[in-house]
């Protein structure tokens, strides 16, 4: 059985993560600074990833708790700009993400799924995107201190594998976490497209989130390969060329769209890692 440690195992999308994990035959270690109590993991363990030793030992073995992991998954973070402050977002983000990334290539552990984000993308698209619908082709546009976190991350994966040519580690850029129970809020949306303009009407179901990390997980490779995750469609009643047109007018759209085709790219992903969502607010 296949051991998988999750960090920010109790989070909105890590919670999602450990059950889909579980449910597929992998066996789980969450681990997370406060540890969900009903979380079916088979193992849990607290600890506070900006102290290096604390992560490599939890990567290792931790007493009766599990003797090692085949594979990581690293979702714990600030999850979102101004939460705290820019340098307290950036030491805290930047030196948990560096320490799973080093623990595990100590650990010899050569499969690495970590949560990127969006927000490379340009979030929150004051500046118009490229393109619609955008992806994973063009320079990374962090506009916040979260987001430059989020492509630094990136950018160390690239010299992690470039130091460990055996190593897989795959960013998800996921799109803004939903679980089934904030889809009342959606219809209210339509009123005015510019509430949700911020990252072009996208979402992530949690359950379709957990199904992304798992393919990742399960995708043969090495290297760094990075993905935007996202649902199939967007949060809005309205179709997605015309709100394109309607609050981008000036920005190229590269293909035709279909009625409420999400506007961030999930090509790569379906292409690549067999990734297809399994859920929609419309539902």
């Amino acid at each position: 059985m296949t051991t998988v440690a999750v960090t920010g195992s109790s989070g909105k999308l890590g919670r999602h993560v450990v059950r889909d994990l579980q449910a597929h035959g992998y066996r789980v270690v969450a681990l997370d600074r406060v540890l969900d109590p009903g979380s079916p993991a088979a193992a849990a363990v607290r600890v506070d990833l900006t102290d290096h030793g604390q992560v490599l030992e939890a990567l290792t073995a931790v007493d009766d708790r599990h003797d090692g992991v085949d594979a990581v998954v690293h979702l714990a973070a600030i999850p979102a700009p101004g939460l705290t402050t820019n340098a307290a977002t950036f030491a805290n983000n930047i030196t948990a993400t560096h320490n799973v990334f080093a623990a595990a290539r100590t650990a010899g552990v050569r499969n690495v799924v970590w949560a990127s984000s969006e927000t490379v993308l340009g979030l929150p698209f004051d500046a118009p995107p490229p393109y619609i619908p955008v992806d994973e082709a063009y320079p990374v546009r962090p506009e916040s201190t979260y987001s430059l976190v989020k492509s630094l991350e990136e950018e160390m994966a690239r010299h992690f594998c470039r130091w460990a040519p055996d190593l897989k580690m795959i960013g998800l850029r996921f799109s803004n976490v939903m679980d089934p129970e904030d889809y009342a809020a959606f219809p209210a949306f339509d009123a005015d497209p510019q509430l949700r303009r911020w990252n072009l009407w996208g979402y992530i179901d949690g359950r379709d989130g957990a199904q992304a990390v798992r393919r990742a997980l399960e995708h043969d490779g090495t290297g760094v390969e990075v993905f935007v995750i996202a649902n199939a469609d967007t949060v809005m009643s309205r179709s997605s060329a015309e709100l394109a047109a309607e609050v981008y007018p000036g920005v190229p759209v590269t293909r035709e769209l279909g009625e409420h085709e999400t506007l961030l790219s999930i090509d790569k992903a379906r292409r690549v890692l067999g990734y297809e969502p399994q859920h929609t607010w419309r539902a």
